[in-house]
Order: structure tokens, then sequence, then C-alpha cells
């Protein structure tokens, strides 16, 4: 079992104020896409909010090295990029190879994204790669399209919905492992607010993204209720040895 088979679910915040419930990410084979995990019409939160807050924002990047994160100038254009993309579907344009107006080598780099769509602060579609499958540049094209069309919780994007919607881009960091002793030592390394993690045992997997940690602050029971999306005994991660990776995400969005 490798990461392309990872099973992945996330925690929400409903508009009933504390409420948690979970969804499921789903991974759509062999693209491996993972649908966001936020119910149809509820307002959007944590990294697919289509207004995060600077300091969060700032918080989550913090320990990305340069190399990892995009300039304002890229993640603006990445955006436009996404934009163009579902727009040129809508007018039933056919996709076709151009020069991109904006050059950089980081869009080449193969990267975890995610393409979240919102319209009036609501989700209305989001698609996206933990484990990166392709280049930074075509994963948003290609999560730009399965956003706006092929989240099967909702219709196809209509002209007239998109004049309402926005765009958001998520660029995630590769999950690298996450070395740890025992349970006490697992609690002192995580990092709440900046790590996304993801445990796994046996065929047992499963992932929460950064924005967790503001539903679930408390790192024992962020990590009790990982567990459990996992299919696991919710003290597994004291009582047995687990497999943990971390990652963290960049995110651009259109104001």
């Amino acid at each position: 079992m490798n990461l392309k088979e990872l099973s992945i679910a996330s925690w929400v915040h409903t508009s009933m104020g504390c409420l948690l419930f979970p969804l499921l990410f789903i991974f759509l084979y062999p693209g491996i896409h993972a649908i966001c995990a936020e119910e149809a019409g509820q307002p959007v939160s944590g990294i697919m909010s289509a207004h995060i807050a600077t300091d969060e924002k700032t918080k989550k990047e913090a320990d990305m090295v340069d190399t990892d994160k995009l300039t304002e100038e890229e993640g603006k254009y990445l955006l436009s990029v996404a934009r163009q993309t579902i727009e040129e579907r809508l007018k039933g344009h056919e996709e076709k190879e151009q020069p991109e107006a904006f050059q950089s080598p980081k869009f080449q780099g193969k990267r975890g994204t995610f393409v979240t769509l919102t319209e009036n602060g609501a989700l209305r579609g989001c698609i996206g790669h933990i484990v990166p499958q392709k280049s930074m540049i075509e994963g948003i094209r290609e999560n730009a399209i399965n956003a706006a069309f092929r989240d099967p919780r909702f219709p196809p994007l209509s002209e007239a919905e998109w004049k309402k919607v926005r765009v958001e881009i998520s660029i995630l960091t590769d999950p690298t492992p996450l070395d740890y002793t025992d349970a006490v030592d697992l609690l002192n390394r995580l990092r709440p607010g900046i790590d996304g993690l993801i445990i796994k045992k046996g065929f047992n997997q499963a992932t929460f993204l950064p924005q967790v940690w503001e539903q679930l602050p408390d790192k024992k029971e962020f990590l009790r209720h990982l567990c459990l999306k996992a299919g696991l005994d919710r003290n597994a991660w004291k009582d047995d040895k687990l497999e943990v990776l971390v990652y963290q995400v960049q995110a651009f969005e259109e104001h």
C-alpha cells in the first residue's frame, strides 16, 4: 500500500457553530483525485477558505523552505490559469497547448495541488491531489476542470453561476516521514496549525489538513479523531507504532 492508495478523511466546521462531522476524501483512480472535505452549501474553512486570515496563512507556510514557496506574482498567475481554464471549458473551446504568459521553473515541478470554488462563501467545488501526479501548472489546470465540472456533490458549473464564483488554489509540499520514538515523543513533535498529518497502519490510512487544528487544537484529541477516521482504535496513536507523515500548504485566493 502506497500513498496513491491513501484513504483520506477530514473534518469541517458547519454553520451550526462548533459541530464537527467527518466527510471522506474520495480518491478516483487512476488520477488519484481527492475531494475536499467540505459539505455542499456549508461555509468553507481552513486552507480551503475564500478568506484566509493573514496570520493563519503565514503560520501554515512558516516551515516551507524558500524553494517550496511561490511568490505572490506566481500565485496570482496560477489563479488566473485556473480561472481561464474553467472559462474556456464553459465557452466550449478546445484545450490547446499554448506558451505560458508568465514563466517560472517552479511551475514544472511536481506538487500536490487543490482548486477550490466558492459561491457567496459556500463551497461550490473542490478537488485536488495530495500526492503529486503532474507538474504544478498541469495539476492546477486539471483540478480546475475537476472542481468545476466533476465534483460529484454538485452539478457541472454553469455560466450563470460562474459570475459569482471565486477561485482558490492550494499548493502542498511533499509528505515527509515524521520520526518519533514513542507516544510522548510524537506529541512533542506535532506542530498545531502548521502541519497536515497522514497516519498509516497496514491498509488503514487517513489525513487531516492543517486547518483541522483550528477545530481540534488539542494534540491528543487531534490524534484520536484521526485514528478513528483511519478505521483504527482511537488510542492507536499511543498503543501502536504508526507510520506518520507531515506536509504544509500555501494558498492563494481571489478577492
